[in-house]
């Protein structure tokens, strides 16, 4: 085995020998090859605001659309339907807006933020619990007394929709917490910090084993229907529509269809 002491004397060597040489060519520069071979950066980015039950469907949806237009950057911000035209107000970067309810994309259009709009696609309420369902949840009825149950605020779509659906099947909740997004409800769920939450049937199937889905009795008789639309200060409506028109099209429907929405086509 090699001593490393001989090492800085090899190293003192080479340098000796380099100093003495008369050639003066200069080495290659590797950095150029690496940077040929790199992808070229996205010369566009469309931010889309959607509501938060749409993260799984519209992430999906990002692959065919940047496959389809490569100079496109797709950039996502998804959080509560309120929140996100709140935002849109306050000035945010915004080229599309989705919501999960058309009163909650009204006040955007009443405020003259967002042009003409089109519904995609409808959703509708379920009842989660921990896996196994300990707590022996069976509905919306007394079997939710004494039940860590969680819901969505009644600002945000999912909580309306709940209050909505409540007062017409005559059903009086007590929760522990409302949540603004119905993503922290199934969180919290199957987080196990709470034993039963309300969402929307697309959340259920998104959480897959890690929770368990109860039906609602007469939960199709309170849905809600989501619109899309172009936002009006955009300078990128082109891409926007290009974005629009995929979610509507025959791919964006199955995918939505998949995900536990009713399609608009439907």
């Amino acid at each position: 085995m090699r001593s490393p002491r001989i090492l800085p004397v090899i190293g003192a060597a080479a340098l000796a020998l380099a100093a003495c040489s008369g050639n003066t060519t200069p080495q290659a520069d590797t950095t150029a090859s690496s940077d040929d071979t790199q992808v070229p950066s996205r010369e566009l980015v469309l931010n889309v605001y959607a509501a938060a039950s749409l993260t799984e469907t519209f992430e999906e949806l990002e692959s065919s659309y940047e496959a389809a237009y490569p100079d496109v950057d797709v950039r996502f911000n998804f959080a509560g339907s309120q929140d996100l035209v709140a935002q849109l107000s306050e000035g945010a970067d915004v080229d599309v807006l989705a919501t999960a309810n058309e009163s909650t994309m009204k006040k955007a259009a009443d405020a003259g933020q967002v042009d003409a709009q089109t519904l995609f696609a409808s959703n509708s309420l379920t009842l989660i619990t921990t896996p196994g369902n300990p707590a022996g949840v069976t509905g919306l009825d007394s079997s939710l007394d004494g039940v860590k149950l969680v819901i969505c605020a009644p600002e945000v779509p999912c909580g309306k929709l709940t209050q909505t659906l409540t007062e017409k099947l005559g059903v009086t909740l007590n929760p522990v917490s409302e949540e603004q997004a119905v993503t922290d409800v199934r969180g919290k769920v199957s987080s196990g910090q709470a034993d039963a939450g309300i969402v929307y049937k697309t959340d259920a199937l998104a959480e897959g084993d890690a929770v368990e889905t109860i039906d609602i009795a007469g939960a199709d008789e309170a849905v809600n229907k989501y619109p899309i639309a172009l936002v009006t200060a955009s300078t990128k409506k082109d891409a926007g529509q290009k974005w629009i028109d995929l979610v509507l099209s025959p791919e964006g429907q199955a995918l939505l269809g998949e995900a536990g929405f009713t399609p608009v086509n439907k």
